[in-house]
């Protein structure tokens, strides 16, 4: 793979929020974070499902998984992670690309424990729909908006390459 050749989450370039690359594959910053510090982690290569992944790409991958727990944990100071991979629309994936969620949580972050997961399977969760309204608003379209959304809707571009660039700085 080209150094230059862009990175894919599903359909969406996203190499401007990349933080973290191997060969085999990357950490982004989450386009809508359920807390702060709630990154991912996929193989470069667009796969759906774990199964479709080579052996070499997944030991890369849950090697890449637990680095990037590792700094993140640390960084934002987190008591414990949620680790989490949708592996299928049956699951709740909503990009048709692996990745895993790595959630820093923290004492009280949520008003239960397990909120975490209706947020994951929610609009929070719905990645293809976020990237869908954060394009169609970069495009002007601002009546591409979700009317629910109680957190302001998607982070901007230049957010999200700020917390990348300060992310890569950690590896």
């Amino acid at each position: 793979m080209s150094a230059q050749a862009p990175i894919l989450f599903g359909k969406f370039v996203v190499t401007s929020q990349v933080f973290y690359k191997t060969k085999w594959s990357f950490g982004l910053v989450n386009i809508r974070p359920i807390v702060p510090g709630h990154v991912l982690v996929c193989p470069r290569r667009v796969v759906s499902r774990i199964s479709q992944m080579t052996e070499e790409e997944a030991i890369d991958f849950y090697s890449s998984v637990q680095k990037v727990a590792r700094v993140v944990e640390t960084h934002y100071k987190a008591d414990s992670l949620n680790i989490a991979i949708q592996d299928g629309p049956l699951a709740g994936q909503t990009v048709p690309h692996v990745h895993c969620h790595i959630i820093p949580r923290r004492l009280n972050d949520l008003p239960n424990v397990d909120d975490i997961y209706k947020k994951l399977n929610g609009k929070e969760g719905d990645l293809e729909y976020v990237f869908s309204v954060l394009k169609a608003n970069a495009n002007g379209d601002k009546a591409f908006q979700s009317p629910d959304d109680t957190r302001g809707g998607p982070r901007t571009l230049e957010v999200m390459q700020d917390e990348a660039q300060m992310l890569s700085k950690l590896f």
